[in-house]
């Protein structure tokens, strides 16, 4: 399999073609506006958003990475505090964590969801503890209810990184109105993703909103008057129109997210593959369709060699990469997140992948399989 009948991880152009002139039509009428920069696109956008995930406010930003970086802030999370997130997610959750000012601190997951366990969250609680970051990895709310339970317990606010989760629930809310504030990234590979980098704190919380709002623009209130320390991180109006225009197709995308979803699960019930755990109470987002075999590296080789690609996500757990380590906290720290990060392969899924593209690549992980025994 190679050329034109690859089958890639993702393909944007698809997408646009799907959108018809859509697209075309937001930009024209940014650009014949003459306003660019935090306008009135931004804000239709912010409101759509915010309304979509239950929430009264949202707050455009880049970035998904900026999202944290401004709701830590907002929450007045800074310098001397620690945050507590997973090492088993992307390395921008701990960045924006440093960037602003505060120290990361991870615990491990659990092994069938892959998300933070709670039952460890209170022995990583500190007195310098201000928030905990729960990221519902690859489109899977994490255990919120629990979570937010020993978050209450100590008054430590709670913020979701819902970067790969748009339109995933838990127990029939929205992920991102659930803790003090939501942040989500719009990269072009997400369920819902700009022609670029964009990203937006969602909350109910509406001096928090305030707040983020000043963060994003050098801590004015007003134009030119810092009244406190902030940032530049603003979401552009192109950014944000291509974005209301893709909003109302998000759940159908969603929905044939799951669609392939169970098409995968059923053509690879019966091959030795770890696959993703079905949850009580949660509507997956399936951002990523993740599976695990300790033979990862092999597999994902004789995929390349058909043309099939696929990713990992995340190779290196994020305590073990150098610029995050800590004393103490070398390998074995997290032993589950250290053990599923060497297991993990995610395959080709995305609204626009067909029916005998998912079926293509079930078939070359059986014929692997048949390979090896």
């Amino acid at each position: 399999m190679s050329g034109r009948n690859s089958i890639h991880f993702f393909d944007y152009l698809r997408q646009r073609e799907s959108l018809g002139g859509r697209i075309d039509g937001a930009i024209a009428r940014v650009l014949g506006s003459g306003h660019l920069i935090l306008d009135r696109e931004v804000e239709r956008f912010e409101g759509e958003f915010a309304a979509y995930c239950g929430c009264g406010s949202g707050v455009g930003v880049n970035s998904g990475t900026d999202a944290i970086q401004v709701a830590l802030g907002a929450a007045g999370v800074g310098r001397g505090d620690e945050v507590v997130t997973v090492p088993n997610t992307s390395v921008a959750t701990a960045s924006a964590i440093r960037s602003a000012g505060a120290t990361p601190v991870f615990t491990d997951v659990l092994e069938d969801s892959m998300l933070m366990d709670p039952s460890l969250l209170a022995g990583k609680l500190t007195p310098q503890t201000k928030a905990i970051i729960p990221v519902h990895l690859y489109g899977r709310p994490a255990e919120m209810d629990a979570i937010m339970a020993v978050a209450a317990e100590r008054g430590i606010t709670v913020i979701e990184d819902c970067a790969q989760a748009h339109g995933a629930e838990y127990r029939g809310r929205k992920v991102g109105s659930i803790g003090r504030a939501g942040c989500f990234s719009f990269y072009p590979t997400k369920n819902l993703g700009a022609c670029g980098d964009a990203g937006m704190v969602v909350t109910n919380d509406g001096a928090l909103a305030a707040r983020a709002r000043m963060i994003r623009t050098y801590g004015w209130r007003r134009k030119d008057f810092s009244e406190g320390p902030g940032i530049n991180s603003r979401l552009d109006e192109i950014q944000a129109a291509i974005l209301s225009e893709k909003l109302p197709f998000l759940d159908g995308w969603n929905g044939r997210r799951r669609e392939l979803a169970e098409r995968y699960a059923r053509n690879l019930s019966d091959q030795p593959l770890v696959l993703p755990a079905a949850g009580e109470g949660i509507r997956h987002a399936f951002h990523l369709f993740v599976v695990r075999t300790p033979v990862r590296d092999a597999l994902a080789a004789h995929l390349a060699g058909r043309g099939i690609t696929t990713l990992i996500h995340y190779p290196v757990p994020i305590h073990l990469q150098p610029a995050f380590a800590r004393p103490g906290e070398g390998a074995g720290s997290h032993p589950v997140a250290e053990k599923i990060q060497q297991d993990i392969l995610s395959l080709p899924l995305y609204p626009e992948l067909t029916g005998d593209e998912v079926d293509a690549v079930c078939s070359e992980i059986r014929e692997f399989f048949r390979s090896q025994r």
